[in-house]
């Protein structure tokens, strides 16, 4: 008898555990600084399938979405964002990504070193 009821405990567990949710919300911290930013980064987030809502908060970086867990997941967002050029704080975007945005939307750290003084290249 212990072993039927451990047995359903478990099942029941399971399908919970891979139940997928059509409207989850989640929030991502993405880098960038502008209007501009805002606008490539919640288009780069709708773009990919299963996204409903997507809204950059330019003063928190936060992007808040709405997706649905059957057709998406997060990494497949983070990596629309970095093919976009902006960063997530577990994806980078590659030199050349970040290198086609607009330079106002550079937000990575300038070119200058600890004391404040430029870099020369």
């Amino acid at each position: 008898m212990k072993n039927r009821i451990l047995f359903i405990v478990c099942l029941l567990m399971a399908t919970l555990g891979m139940a997928q949710d059509k409207n989850k919300k989640m929030v991502l911290d993405v880098n960038g600084k502008c209007e501009m930013c805002k606008m490539r980064i919640e288009k780069a987030a709708l773009e990919v399938p299963g996204v409903k809502f997507a809204s950059w908060d330019i003063p928190t970086h936060q992007l808040s979405l709405v997706m649905d867990e059957r057709k998406t997941d997060a990494m497949k967002i983070k990596t629309a964002l970095v093919e976009a050029g902006h960063d997530t704080k577990e994806l980078k975007a590659s030199q050349e990504a970040y290198d086609k945005i607009h330079p106002c939307c550079k937000y990575r750290e300038d070119n200058t070193d600890d004391s404040g003084q430029h870099k020369n290249h």
